[in-house]
């Protein structure tokens, strides 16, 4: 009987993931993620080169960098679900080899069309390793405890491939061309693909039904219009414009068609009751208000960075250095802080601590002040993360764990949807403020100063081409202004995360670190992974 026991202990181990060889599953999962965030930001810094040798239109240079992330966005859905389906490691393994493809595709691109068409590659790619690494991690840790600690891990190495993408980039084009920064994918990938082969543990979900293919291209139809809409707010295009209009109606019409399909299927692509559970509800809430504060801040401190205070690209980079340092702390201590404080004041505390670093900044003025920028800095890496983590553990432990894909993929679609909406919300609102402060400027004729009111960069050409005292009239003025605008969009920011905060009150008060028992799962149908329409 002992004999029986054992040997059922050890295939539960087994099944869950839960071995002794979890920490090295982890440390896979790991790398897949440093690819992707990487990615997402290793192209930024070579748009110039990009531009000079293919020579890109201007619609052309915009899908170059903006495809990953919004096929990414779109497909997230589509691609969790069906892993929990078909296996979540068979869809990460697919993502390893498409995103390696792909990113040979990219580095040999001789004109702008094969470069999106890679790019887009590399968002399907993006979208099926992003959801697959958390729903894999969510099944592999099974005890709460240790499942913190993981998550605390795979996020602080979130923050360090978003930081190393520039760097990595700046460094690759210094000694090579700008079709290196792909090729760095290609060995990682081959390691990846045997090495996740043979050590990742399969998963599905014990859903039972046909995965609805209809709902799965509704939802990315509908996320490509709502994120395209969005990102088209973002850099500039008018409300009323038809370009901005019609995606987002269209996304929306499609979103709310889905929602509705889903709530009347007997087995639903995605389960909206865990919405009905206040803590994933408003983890994932946190997760949108928290990114719509980080990117559209770091999107300005950029360019207050540069064209304020004149610091070249990598100076920028570096300045910007102590924030991903402090998330990675932030990620690393998480674990042990949500057994000490719990979901609820960890969130909350980490929402408010971001509130006052952002309040702090706004002593920056024109002139440079390194000490008061790294600590606002600091305290703003540490206090997102803190933020974010517990928003993502909250998120993960209130699913079910056959439904650890889909919930992994509205965690990533939520996150991206926050910093797309975080870009539009805060540069609008910068804008709004910027604008009015180059009216009137002495000397400078009126088409000046309304082409100067679209962005500092502008600002600074139409002053070089005014030249003399008007010139340099027009620049102090664009650089009091976006100061001002600064300032502005900093208070904004910080009501954000002080809402954000108020939300946080709904998650537990404590940690419940009871880990259920893990069931071997049973053989499956045939008809369990049929595919409807």
């Amino acid at each position: 009987m002992s004999g029986t026991t054992t040997a059922a202990a050890a295939l539960r181990r087994r099944a869950a993931g839960a071995g002794a060889n979890r920490w090295v599953v982890l440390v896979v999962l790991c790398v897949s993620l440093l690819l992707v965030a990487v990615d997402a930001t290793v192209l930024h810094v070579a748009v110039p080169a990009v531009t000079e040798d293919l020579r890109p239109g201007g619609i052309e240079l915009l899908w170059i960098v903006d495809v990953y992330p919004l096929v990414c966005a779109s497909l997230l859905i589509l691609f969790g679900t069906l892993g929990d389906r078909v296996g979540r490691r068979r869809i990460l393994l697919l993502g390893y080899a498409l995103f390696g493809v792909a990113s040979g595709l990219a580095a040999l691109a001789d004109n702008a069309q094969v470069l999106i068409v890679a790019r887009a590659l590399l968002g399907v790619g993006g979208a099926m390793i992003m959801p697959a690494t958390l729903s894999i991690l969510r099944q592999v840790f099974p005890d709460r405890r240790e499942r913190a600690l993981a998550i605390g891990v795979w996020s602080a190495v979130a923050a360090v491939g978003a930081a190393v993408g520039p760097l990595l980039g700046g460094f690759l084009l210094e000694h090579f061309w700008w079709g290196s920064v792909f090729l760095v994918n290609i060995p990682l990938m081959l390691v990846s693909l045997p090495v996740g082969r043979l050590l990742l543990p399969e998963s599905k979900g014990e859903r039972d039904g046909p995965w609805d293919v209809v709902g799965a291209l509704m939802a990315a139809a509908g996320l490509f219009g709502a994120v395209l809409g969005v990102k088209r707010l973002g850099s500039g295009e008018p409300v009323g414009s038809p370009a901005t209009v019609l995606p987002l109606v269209v996304g929306a019409a499609l979103l709310i068609a889905f929602v509705r399909r889903q709530r009347r299927r007997t087995h639903p692509l995605v389960d909206l009751t865990m919405f009905a559970r206040p803590a994933f509800s408003t983890s994932v809430g946190c997760i949108v208000l928290a990114m719509l504060a980080l990117v559209g801040l770091e999107l300005i401190a950029a360019q207050y960075l540069q064209l304020v205070l004149g610091l070249s690209p990598l100076e920028t980079g570096l300045r910007l250095l102590p924030l991903t340092f402090a998330a990675m702390a932030a990620g690393l201590a998480g674990a042990r802080m949500l057994r000490r404080f719990g979901p609820r004041r960890m969130v909350c505390t980490g929402f408010c601590l971001t509130a006052f670093a952002v309040v702090l900044l706004t002593a920056l003025g024109p002139t440079d002040d390194c000490a008061l920028m790294v600590g606002g800095f600091v305290l703003l890496g540490f206090g997102l993360e803190t933020t974010l983590f517990g928003a993502y553990e909250s998120m993960l432990s209130e699913a079910p764990p056959e439904q650890a894909g889909g919930a992994a993929a509205i965690g990533e679609t939520s996150y991206q949807l926050g910093a797309g909406i975080g870009i539009a919300l805060l540069g609008t609102v910068m804008n709004a403020a910027y604008a009015p402060g180059l009216s009137g400027v002495p000397g400078v004729p009126e088409p000046a100063s309304s082409a100067a009111g679209h962005s500092l960069g502008e600002a600074y050409e139409v002053a070089g081409q005014l030249g003399g005292a008007a010139g340099t009239a027009l620049r102090h003025a664009a650089r009091d202004a976006f100061v001002h605008g600064l300032h502005v969009t900093l208070l904004v920011s910080a009501g954000l995360l002080l809402l954000g905060a108020a939300m946080a009150l709904r998650l537990p008060r404590v940690m419940q670190c009871e880990a259920g028992p893990v069931e071997v799962p049973a053989p499956r149908e045939p008809a369990d992974s049929r595919v409807s329409v």
